[in-house]
This record gives structure tokens, sequence and C-alpha cells, in this order.
């Protein structure tokens, strides 16, 4: 079968989505003169409006009314795709694909939609690391993976955005920073403590000269005020203010980044930002930053992973993981 005209639906979050760039390029690879369309979330899209192995970014946020599957299965026929890879693993996902009447359609066989998909991929009974798991979809296209990779890169505008963010918080450009990256949207079972990330900040702030961004979610300010209230030496507080595209551009212009199990972790990894992650009630060989500038904390106890949103005990995963074994790990990224 000829194959010109090729649709991803991309994973619907930042962390996915950068975890899942190696099976992109694999497909790239493998397809090299087809045409490549990638359907993503709006918050998503940003990630890949420059890269080379993309050639279309269609943006849509999730349908909620039946005209909005209407318009949006019709345009997937309009454009009359010849294969369709589904990333997410959900029912909807795989529904809208073959209401487009994709004729080619492969994704893995779980919620039940094994029957809409052409080449339904059966997961194996361990859980890989999610690059991975992207991967062996393309893998049973008999398409060949090699040596996964994930590297992104700050076009010349994102790092000019952040540049004058970063200016205006009252961190001048070319001044050395290292980001604190203290939230999570999956819940506060994943967030290491307040004051850590302010102690933390304040022992590396004094010993190696940097000065403190913190990033966040609007939601997330309060947090972030919180923690430079507790730190003596200067901290800018991002929260709420960077788009994706500022928030990459501030990452790449940044000496470090301390981080909870979140979509910024990934990206700074995929920059070659060196990156210190600090783990608990995720599981780091699944979700884990994806490159080698990269160290993960964690305290081992016998209830992590749980995947749980909240902690239903007193949270020892996290409570665990001392401002110390975190410097340390910062001081061996940074030499």
């Amino acid at each position: 079968m000829r194959v010109d005209k090729i649709l991803i639906r991309g994973p619907n979050w930042v962390g996915d989505a950068v975890l899942a760039i190696p099976a992109m390029k694999a497909i790239r690879a493998h397809f090299s003169d087809a045409e490549i369309t990638l359907l993503v979330r709006p918050w998503v899209s940003g990630l890949f409006t420059s890269l080379p192995f993309i050639d279309k970014v269609w943006s849509e946020p999730r349908p909620s009314r039946l005209l909005d599957w209407s318009r949006i299965t019709r345009e997937i026929r309009r454009r009359r795709f010849d294969l369709a890879l589904v990333f997410p693993n959900s029912f909807e996902s795989a529904l809208m694909i073959f209401l487009g009447g994709v004729p080619r359609r492969v994704g893995y066989a779980t919620d039940f939609r094994a029957w809409m998909l052409t080449n339904a991929v059966v997961p194996g009974p361990e859980s890989p690391h999610q690059v991975h798991y992207y991967l062996d979809l393309v893998k049973s296209l008999s398409a060949d993976t090699g040596q996964p990779s994930i590297e992104i890169e700050a076009t010349s505008e994102e790092r000019a955005r952040a540049r004058r963010l970063l200016n205006a918080e009252g961190i001048p450009y070319g001044a050395p920073f290292l980001v604190l990256n203290p939230g999570a949207t999956f819940g506060s079972a994943k967030r290491w403590h307040e004051d850590r990330f302010a102690e933390v900040a304040e022992i590396l702030a004094r010993e190696v000269s940097l000065n403190v961004a913190i990033i966040g979610s609007p939601g997330e300010r309060l947090t972030a005020e919180h923690i430079r209230e507790r730190m003596k030496s200067f901290g800018a507080v991002l929260s709420g203010k960077t788009s994706l595209e500022t928030l990459i551009g501030v990452l790449a212009e940044s000496s470090l980044m301390i981080t909870n199990d979140s979509g910024p972790m990934h990206i700074a990894a995929a920059l070659g930002v060196p990156t210190v992650a600090v783990f608990g009630s995720t599981d780091e060989n699944v979700t884990g930053p994806y490159g080698p500038r990269t160290r993960i904390v964690k305290h081992p106890v016998e209830c992590s992973p749980c995947l749980l949103r909240e902690c239903p005990i007193d949270h020892r995963c996290m409570t665990g993981v001392r401002v110390e074994d975190v410097c340390r790990a910062a001081r061996e990224l940074m030499g």
C-alpha cells in the first residue's frame, strides 16, 4: 500500500508529547516522502511548529458537541490520509480516526477499541518507558526505530520572548539562573515540599552565584510566591506568565532545573538542560526524563509507585527526599 499522507494523533499532554518525539522521527525516517500531519490539543501544538519531521500541525480542542465531531471527522476525510497512528489510548481518539475513514489505523488494543484499528497492537505484560511504548507502535509497521533520542531546540523567537520576560522580572540577559518547577498538574502526590525547593535554591544560588526563576501555571502562583518568601536570594516568579513557547525559551536559557515529574521536566531534558527530577508516586522507569543530562532523586518506600493523585497516608515518598540529595545531584550535573 502506497503511503503519501500520514496522520499522527498525538498525545494530549506536554510530557507525553515530548516522549513521543522519537516515534515521530522514526515515522519520518520510514516514510521519508510522505506528508505527515500531527493532530494535537492546542496546549501541546507549540512544541512542534518548528520541528523538521512534522510537515503540518493541526490543533483541535477536545470536541464537546456532535457538531465538533462532525466537523473534525469531515476534515479528516477531506484530507484523504492513507495511514493514521493513534498515540493516546482513549476510546475517543481511535473513534475519531475510524469515523474519519483513514484506511489504515495503528494503535494499542486498549479501552475496548481494537475493532476500530486495522493494526491493533497488544501491549506487553511489562510497562516500558513511554518512549519505547510509542516506538513499539511504529515497530508494528516494520519500521527501524534505531537508537532513540530526544533533542529539541528553542527558536530564536522563543529565546527572545524569554529574554524579554526574564529581564522584566529582574534577571538580566546573560545572567545564569536555575529554574524551579514545584508544581505538577496530576496532583499533590507528585509534589516535593515547597520549603525544600526554597532551601535547595538558596544553597545552589549561593554556591554557584545563580539567580532563581520559579515557573508554573497561574494556579501555582501562590506556591511560587511562598517559595520566594522563604528565600534570601533573588527569585523571579514566572508562574502564569509563560506560554508554552516562552517556557521553552526560558528553559533553553537556564543553567539548571529542579523539578517534579512534569511536562516542563521533559522539555528541559530534551533541550539538554541539566535536570534534577524528584520522583515519588510515579514510576521513573516509565515516565522519567529521557536524556544524558538528567538525574532522578527518589526515596524508596514500599508503596511507590502508587500512581495516585493524592497520598492517602503520610506522603513518605516525598518527605524522605532530602535537600542534600537534590543538591548533590545538581552538583554532579553541573560539574
